[in-house]
């Protein structure tokens, strides 16, 4: 009974932590951009690639924190604290795509 308890959960605590960043698919943006110009839409794109790789150097550490948590005391903290940014990765990368498929046009 204490080995079913334990492995729910471990499962249950590895399954909060936050995903490697190459892990996170991108959020479908459909046509969004098609009425940008040309250079917004690569003005967009240059400032959306910055903010993708901010993003991604924190999901890193939140990935690492997790796993240090998970390590040491079984709880994944970094992201029970907010430092997990999935949501804004998979959306930051839907909009570098949508984006590139505007300028695919020009």
């Amino acid at each position: 009974m204490k080995k079913t308890i334990l492995a729910i959960t471990a499962a249950a605590a590895l399954a909060a932590c936050a995903q490697s960043p190459s892990a996170i698919a991108p959020v479908s943006m459909g046509n969004a951009f098609a009425s940008v110009s040309c250079g917004n839409a690569q003005t967009s794109l240059a400032a959306e690639r910055a903010n993708l790789a901010s993003l991604t150097t924190a999901q890193n550490s939140a990935v690492a924190g997790d796993a240090v948590g998970v390590f040491l005391i079984g709880v994944p903290l970094s992201s029970l604290s907010g430092g997990d940014k999935a949501g804004e990765i998979a959306t930051s990368k839907g909009k570098i795509v949508a984006l590139e498929n505007r300028l695919m046009n020009c």
